[in-house]
């Protein structure tokens, strides 16, 4: 095996990769052959590293040198000084990666140091499409030891007595579910994987897929394994190219390396995997409709019961578990069950990972043990509001979640207290607002996708997403009254109670949550008609301050309605009934002389 003084990896994860990180990598190729580097220093493309606001990234051993925000024309002066020379570019160092003139190691970096990677383990470590690298950090070794020395219902023991809770929103325990289609009679049985990721702000199982795919082929064979399955289906959206792409190369790679088809490992256990895209619809991840989609018809939940594990895909006994869960298996096999069980709560074992975006500085891909605080992700690896704005909310569990406000900034995040507090875990978004939110706008965001994801099977939600999108719509226009309030709390439970799946059921979630904590914004919308974020436009009005006015005209000239007037050095006025309240006076006055209220 060659031997390397170096390596630089690059991240080809979706983030990266839309920055130019593929033109970073060609610029690399380019000029280690340029500077006669090629054999002495090895290039390797990986997944996502996780602080996705510092792309492209670039990290280079056995300094450890993390680079931010590299552009093409810095990769020459990385490859002359860095690699050729011996010294490192301090201009392109993520600061805090550096302490005292010295590198530090990432474990020690503020955004990675709270963090414990399980399901991330591989993500930005190894180049995703070589199988060669993913065997070299003990890959397929989980597979072996199940198909050589487990039984099948000892796998499933192990995987119950891990504690791991589906990561794909509700939490159900897997291994019980893994028992429920062991125990299932049929001379069929099914695995499925939903990488089907909906909701607004999360990328957890497209990284995943991009930087490890061989974690889930693996885990998913176990899975098979384990319940006596030879066939299983991977549903990813279309919109994942990259995740597509690379998980194609490994399921073609561990075909032909023996590790997927007939007689794996000579022990006589067949199973063969499929990709199934889909085309982007959220209801899809609910697991009867995705795999009604697989099946080729349009998909709608079922009814419930039977459940999947006694009649699911084409009517046989099928499990499905989401990308993360997956993830988390093979680690389980190898390290046994009570290393999982030590991470977490009581009730929440192991580690969930999170998309984090919004409002925050360090935007990226966590992943932390169950327990921890949202003031420590928020503040401590999310580098807290930028701006010097004030934390508002976050918003967990997508469309189905709900807003946890800063009064539970402390609580620990797990299955159970995100629910006690009128949250949910979900998949793992995690979006974070400022003070300049608006909390009914946000509702009605969320309320607006829902009825665009509505399948329209059942007439609860149907309907009542449209009512209560209709009314929360009247709310931030200031045309609402107290009764449409009481109407909106109505209509949650009537959809709550009555909806066929959990996107109806759970679809009130940022509604009820938003008005538990921030019901005195409705009712400034209601009563006041006045919207305290200073974001719905219907009720806003832009002035301009006597008294700071020099009268500059800018303003007037930036407005594109013609809605501004004055003299040149004197005070300006803005008609109300022109202005169309896009805000370009305001970002144009350099006097802060425009405000809005």
């Amino acid at each position: 095996m060659k031997i390397y003084r170096s390596h630089v990896l690059v991240c080809g994860g979706t983030g990266c990769s839309s920055s130019g990180s593929k033109r970073i990598q060609e610029e690399f190729e380019n000029q280690l052959k340029a500077n006669g580097l090629e054999d002495e220093v090895k290039l390797v493309q990986t997944g996502c590293f996780g602080l996705c606001a510092l792309g492209p990234v670039v990290v280079i051993y056995p300094e450890g040198a993390f680079y931010s925000r590299v552009k093409p024309e810095d990769v020459q002066e990385i490859v002359v000084e860095h690699l050729l020379k011996g010294r490192i570019v301090t201009r392109l160092l993520y600061d805090e990666s550096v302490e005292e003139q010295q590198i530090k190691p990432l474990e020690e970096v503020d955004f990675y140091k709270k963090q414990h990677r399980v399901a991330l383990r591989n993500c930005g470590v190894i180049n995703p499409e070589n199988i060669d690298e993913y065997i070299a950090m003990d890959g397929y070794t989980a597979l072996h030891k199940v198909l050589t020395e487990m039984t099948p219902e000892g796998v499933i023991q192990e995987i119950l007595d891990s504690g791991l809770r589906g990561r794909g929103g509700g939490g159900f325990p897997t291994g019980l579910k893994w028992r429920f289609a062991r125990n299932a009679v049929g001379d069929k049985k099914y695995v499925c994987c939903n990488a089907d990721e909906g909701d607004p702000g999360a990328f957890m199982d497209r990284s995943i897929l991009e930087g490890d795919p061989h974690s889930v082929i693996e885990a998913m064979a176990i899975a098979a394994y384990a319940i006596g399955a030879d066939e299983g289906y991977i549903y990813v959206r279309a919109e994942y190219p990259i995740a597509v792409e690379r998980l194609s190369i490994a399921i073609e790679q561990a075909k032909e390396y023996g590790l997927l088809g007939d007689d794996i490992f000579g022990t006589g256990f067949n199973f063969n995997l499929e990709i199934r895209l889909g085309a982007g619809a959220f209801v899809c991840g609910e697991e009867t409709a995705l795999m009604t989609s697989i099946e080729g018809n349009r998909g709608e939940p079922r009814p419930r019961p039977p459940f999947p594990a006694n009649k699911g895909l084409f009517a046989k006994p099928t499990i499905l578990n989401n990308v993360e869960t997956y993830a988390n298996i093979t680690a389980i096999i190898n390290n046994g069950a009570k290393w999982f069980s030590s991470m977490g709560t009581e009730r929440s074992k192991g580690t969930k990972v999170f998309a984090l975006g919004g409002k925050i500085n360090n935007t990226g891909l966590v992943e932390i043990p169950m327990g921890t605080t949202l003031r420590e992700i928020v503040e401590d690896i999310g580098g807290g509001v930028p701006n010097g704005k004030k934390f508002k909310a976050a918003q967990t569990g997508g469309p189905s979640g709900g807003c946890i406000p800063a009064q539970h900034l402390d609580v620990p995040i797990d299955y159970d207290n995100l629910i006690e507090i009128g949250s949910m875990m979900g998949s793992g978004g995690l979006i974070v607002m400022d003070e300049d939110t608006c909390m009914v706008d946000i509702a009605k965001f969320f309320l607006e996708f829902t009825v665009d994801e509505s399948c329209g099977k059942c007439t609860p939600c149907r309907i009542g997403t449209r009512r209560m999108h209709e009314i929360l719509d009247k709310i931030t226009k200031g045309q609402a009254t107290l009764e449409d309030l009481d109407k909106l709390e109505e209509l949650c439970e009537h959809l709550k109670h009555n909806s066929l799946c959990a996107l109806g059921q759970t679809a009130p979630n940022p509604v009820v949550s938003t008005l538990k904590y921030f019901r005195d914004e409705y009712i400034a919308h209601i009563v006041d008609k006045k919207c305290p974020a200073g974001v719905c436009k219907s009720l806003l009005e832009y002035k301009i301050d006597p008294d700071k006015c020099k009268g500059c005209t800018m303003c007037a000239r930036k407005c594109p309605v013609g809605a501004i007037s004055g003299s040149v050095k004197e005070p300006h006025k803005i008609d109300p009934k022109k202005c169309i309240k896009c805000g370009a006076c305001m970002e144009t006055c350099k006097f802060k002389a425009i405000y809005k209220e």
